[in-house]
């Protein structure tokens, strides 16, 4: 009898045992299935757009969140839809979005991890020194239709006057042709147009110093989402690694980016490779705007600019290691231009 009720609890026991593996491969299976995302943006290119265009936000939101464990999809609708079906959950959040008081009590924010910021664009030797639309009274702007430029903009208000254009080519041959007086752009599409544009954009346009729109760009989550706070952590956590791998300059499309590699406050500019030649950058593209003197020497004369290369950061551009000043063979730039987004014409 002793030997019967042994042999029975040992076998009770193993099938608890294989119950409860059972129980927590379900469990995992179940919080798997989570891990999928359906987030919602409106047209803003290069930040956001449908698959096919310059959607650069959505790219590295969804990188990031690939490198968590965490597949997402982006559907694209009208800037006066967004805020409902966020509201509504209709969608578990959204990728790229501005903190607003009425989304934010449904709705769990990352730490920024970009800017919108719109300067002033004109035809050459044209005032671009404004530093609020209000100043522009009277004047004509060019603005794409379909993008959310948030309150600031009002459409029908004649301080200034603005004039819908079918994109940011569009916006600038206006420009060009006089049809307006300027056009609201964002400092990242500057970027590429003076990157691939360079003589002919200086040569026929001028560009304001100061952005008259500047909101900073979250990830957003439901909070009722499971473990809503825990993929906003982890989320935050793998932004600053993506600075440091160089995946920010992959993914936007750019050469050197200003960022807070340490997080010790001070800026450095990193490269997208560690080999990007002899001369330091004329300038970086800053992922959060800063407070500096305009009359700051260029980091090639700076000796308080800091540069990261190979993990490590440098004091000045002479301090750099000539390993990392031989020119890497090839086009870095190995992951595509903004040229085959944008196409403008001079």
């Amino acid at each position: 009898m002793s030997a019967l009720l042994d042999r029975l609890s040992t076998h009770l026991f193993s099938a608890v045992r294989v119950i409860g593996v059972v129980v927590v491969l379900l469990c995992v299976s179940a919080n798997a299935q989570t891990q999928h995302l359906r987030l919602v943006s409106t047209p803003w290119s290069p930040f956001t757009n449908s698959q096919g265009k310059a959607r650069f936000a959505l790219d590295l939101v969804h990188s990031a969140l690939q490198r968590i464990g965490i597949t997402a999809e982006t559907t694209i609708v009208e800037e006066s839809r967004l805020t409902p079906a966020l509201l509504n959950k209709e969608f578990d959040g959204s990728a790229a979005l501005w903190t607003e008081q009425q989304r934010e009590r449904v709705l769990l924010y990352s730490q920024p991890y970009m800017e919108n910021r719109l300067i002033l664009v004109g035809s050459k030797n044209s005032d671009v020194s404004a530093t609020s639309l209000s100043a522009l009274k009277g004047r004509k702007i060019a603005i794409v239709e379909g993008y959310a430029y948030g309150d600031d903009v009002k459409i029908g208000n004649n301080e200034p006057t603005y004039v819908l254009t079918r994109g940011e080519e569009d916006s600038v041959a206006k420009v060009l042709n006089g049809d307006v007086d300027y056009t609201l752009m964002d400092q990242l599409v500057v970027e590429y147009l003076i990157s691939n544009y360079g003589s002919d954009a200086r040569a026929r346009l001028a560009f304001g110093s100061a952005p008259l729109i500047k909101r900073s760009l979250h990830f957003a989550i439901r909070r009722d989402f499971p473990d809503a706070a825990s993929i906003i952590s982890r989320f935050n956590a793998e932004l600053r690694k993506m600075i440091v791998d160089k995946s920010y300059n992959r993914l936007l499309h750019l050469e050197w980016i200003e960022a807070d590699v340490d997080g010790d406050g001070k800026v450095e500019y990193v490269p997208l490779t560690d080999r990007p030649g002899p001369n330091a950058p004329e300038h970086g593209y800053e992922l959060f705007s800063r407070s500096r003197d305009v009359r700051e020497p260029q980091p090639s004369s700076n000796s308080k600019a800091r540069f990261y290369f190979g993990g490590k950061v440098y004091q000045g551009w002479q301090s750099v290691p000539d390993v990392y000043k031989n020119p890497e063979p090839g086009n870095p730039r190995s992951q595509g231009s903004t040229i085959t987004f944008f196409h403008f014409t001079f």
